[in-house]
């Protein structure tokens, strides 16, 4: 097997993610090329989209969420994605072990607190309130609480959101707006019952396609899925080995890898970008095991900074007047000179699209 180093791991992956080079495609085709796009922060995926494609317009994404061709809901490591709708229903119901681990598992929603309910009867109860109209949180745990007044409302209601196929639907999630995360289940958002019998065989091709060369284990963290061994070994795969580590890469016998030496530009990815988070070696991006719990840690709050490929800072655009923009680098590396002057040029042009009527733009380094 041939022997890949951690640049060219690195090469490989920035190239099939549209980092080396941005895309002139559509939002609707880079949302399905990624096979998602974390969204636990609502508007991350604009900066997400920006940075990969030519030309990208928040009013893009906002018109696909508005006439309902892409959703937000809970999938891929039971956390919120961005989604197209056929994705959605194509893949919801592969991720429902994961989901359900996270009901029945988690310790503060979960375990004694749903012990003896009859859940089918839970969850039609979420059912028969959000048919009424979308719900907040809120609004199911007053409904189910009345149902149930001896347990758990706020676990009833993570146990509905989790267990059935819910979407979070707008103004939630556009550009300019805002407002409580509101649930509605897919069948009444899109009026189609998600896929019954999907096909991981598909969803672990395009997960390669997008973020190869990876292990099982990658996969396995990607997803939130187990046992994916079988899967592999049925597909029509290439392996690599990786030079770093000794483990067994697959991959896609289609895709010419690039090569490790070429140039890759400075880029500015979003909180919580699945580049950082769909591989369970993160070692292609952040060598360092100290600055890796440090990123995946501060993923919540604020971006990430690639430079020659490797997250050399994390960055933030704290709210401010209408009128007044600033970004804030906080190099996690030491910077050269060219490293500094590249990623100041890159976070005017993200300024530019993030904060246009700006006046007084300004792009501070905290050192």
């Amino acid at each position: 097997m041939p022997k890949l180093s951690l640049r060219a791991l690195n090469r490989a992956t920035l190239d099939r993610q549209w980092l080396i080079e941005r895309r002139s495609a559509t939002a609707l085709e880079t949302i399905e090329h990624l096979v998602g796009m974390q969204a636990q922060s609502p508007l991350a995926p604009y900066v997400g989209l920006w940075t990969r494609q030519v030309d990208f317009k928040p009013a893009e994404l906002a018109d696909l969420l508005e006439s309902r061709q892409a959703v937000r809901g809970s999938l891929m490591r039971a956390t919120i994605h961005l989604v197209s709708s056929r994705d959605f229903l194509a893949i919801r119901a592969l991720i429902q072990p994961r989901l359900e681990r996270e009901v029945y598992q988690n310790q503060t929603y979960g375990r004694h607190r749903l012990e003896g309910l009859d859940m089918d009867a839970v969850l039609q109860a979420g059912v028969d309130r959000m048919a009424a109209s979308p719900a907040t949180a809120v609004q199911l745990r007053e409904h189910l609480t009345q149902l149930w007044p001896d347990r758990d409302a706020p676990s009833l209601a993570h146990a509905v959101r989790c267990l059935l196929p819910t979407i979070q639907i707008p103004p939630r999630g556009i550009w300019g707006k805002g407002g409580n995360p509101t649930m509605a289940t897919a069948t009444q958002w899109l009026g189609t019952d998600i896929d019954p019998t999907p096909s991981i065989d598909s969803v672990i091709l395009r997960y390669l396609a997008a973020y190869g060369p990876a292990s099982i284990q990658d996969a396995q963290t990607w997803s939130g899925l187990t046992r994916l061994s079988e899967v592999f070994d049925r597909l029509d795969l290439v392996t690599h080995t990786d030079a770093d580590s000794g483990r067994t890469l697959y991959d896609l016998p289609t895709i010419t890898l690039p090569h490790e030496d070429t140039e890759v530009p400075t880029r500015f990815l979003p909180e919580y970008d699945n580049l950082l988070l769909s591989h369970t070696d993160r070692t292609r991006w952040i060598p360092n095991k100290t600055r890796q719990r440090l990123v995946l840690q501060e993923t919540l709050s604020r971006g990430s900074v690639l430079h020659d490929g490797r997250v050399t800072a994390l960055w933030k655009q704290p709210k401010q007047p209408k009128k007044t923009a600033t970004i804030e680098i906080e190099p996690i590396t030491k910077l050269t000179a060219t490293a500094r002057k590249s990623i100041e040029s890159e976070a005017h042009h993200l300024l530019t699209f993030t904060t246009p009527e700006a006046k007084t733009p300004e792009i501070k380094f905290l050192e």
